[in-house]
Parts: C-alpha cells; sequence; structure tokens
C-alpha cells in the first residue's frame, strides 16, 4: 500500500475543467467530482496489465453515467466502464454484465488481500450482483455509479458500500511485479 501513497501530479477540482497543480491543463476535458482527486501515474501496483486497467479507468473519471454505456464519448455504466478498462488485456474477456462477471470470472479475493485491479461486487436493491467496481488500493475503487453521476473514485469505508458489498474477484493472469512509477489516490 505505500506505493499507493507515493509522489505524483495531483488534479485540482473546482467544478470546471481538471487542471495539474503545476499549472498545466489535464488532457482530459471532462469535469471531474469535486469529491475526487485522481493522481496516476503508472503504479508500483503489482504488474503492468493492473496499472494499465486502473489508468484506462481513472481517465474515465468525469464521464457521466449512461446505462449500457461502453465508450468515454459515449458514457458508461459499471459493467461498461470495466470492460473498457480491461480491453487491452488479451487474457481477459469479460461478459458484459456484472452479475455475470461475479458469477463466472476470477478467482475470489479475501477483502483484507485485495490488489489494483480486482474487481468489487455489490447488490444494490437487489438480492443478486448489480454493481462493479475496479479496486485501485487504500479502500477505494473507481466505478459509474448511477444515472445524474459520473465515473469517480469512492470508498470502501463508506457504510454504505461496506453494507452493499458481496465479493471481489482477480481476474487478470498472474505476472512478475512492475517496478516502475507510482499512483496515488486522494479524496477531498
Amino acid at each position: 500500500m505505500a506505493a499507493l501513497e507515493q509522489t505524483a501530479t495531483p488534479l485540482e477540482t473546482s467544478g470546471k475543467r481538471a487542471k495539474a497543480v503545476k499549472g498545466k491543463p489535464s488532457r482530459s476535458t471532462r469535469k471531474i467530482s469535486q469529491n475526487t482527486v485522481a493522481l496516476a501515474n503508472t503504479a508500483q501496483m503489482g504488474t503492468k496489465q493492473s496499472s494499465t486497467v486502473v489508468n484506462r479507468a481513472v481517465n474515465a473519471i468525469g464521464t457521466p453515467y449512461r446505462w449500457g454505456g461502453t465508450s468515454p464519448t459515449k458514457g458508461f455504466d459499471c459493467s461498461g466502464l470495466v470492460k473498457y478498462a480491461f480491453n487491452d488485456v488479451s487474457e481477459v474477456d469479460l461478459p458484459r454484465t456484472s452479475n455475470a462477471m461475479a458469477e463466472g470470472h476470477g478467482q475470489k479475493v479475501d477483502r483484507k488481500d485485495l490488489k489494483p485491479g480486482d474487481l468489487l461486487f455489490f447488490n444494490i436493491k437487489s438480492r443478486t450482483v448489480n454493481h462493479v467496481a475496479i479496486y485501485l488500493g487504500n479502500d477505494r475503487f473507481v466505478h459509474a455509479p448511477r444515472r445524474g453521476k459520473s465515473v469517480t473514485i469512492d470508498t470502501l469505508k463508506k457504510p454504505y458500500w461496506d453494507s452493499h458489498y458481496v465479493v471481489a474477484k482477480r481476474v487478470l493472469p498472474k505476472q512478475p511485479p512492475s517496478q516502475k512509477g507510482t499512483v496515488r489516490i486522494a479524496q477531498r
């Protein structure tokens, strides 16, 4: 977890466009939630693939929620964001829905053993899994929450998410750890 707390250039959020703290404009033109500060600078998170997945998901922050959405231009729903983030990982072919992802893919992971890139599954107003997110580390995850919201970072420490948590799964194949770069995720 210490790697997640190392340096990167933070993004300030003001409800307008994101700007790097050093005054350079962000590459993103989407709005980022005022409560979210995302710092991504490829990670010492375990594997190159998990870094790729996490960075792709974090770069989607601010993209509006859209039921059935699968792209940054049209918007994302929760499983659409996950499929998009894992798109460049050839060894992983995820189904389209969160429930199907939870039922058939990956290895179950204890909450205490979560690693960046793991999938988190929740049941919201249902007995079955109907929401999925990508774990970032330090109890934080990125997801497309619901209609009227945008892709954002949230925490398992919130009672709502803690009480709706069902299971976590690791779908990335095992690879030797990457030693380059850092990622830091913070929330204001």
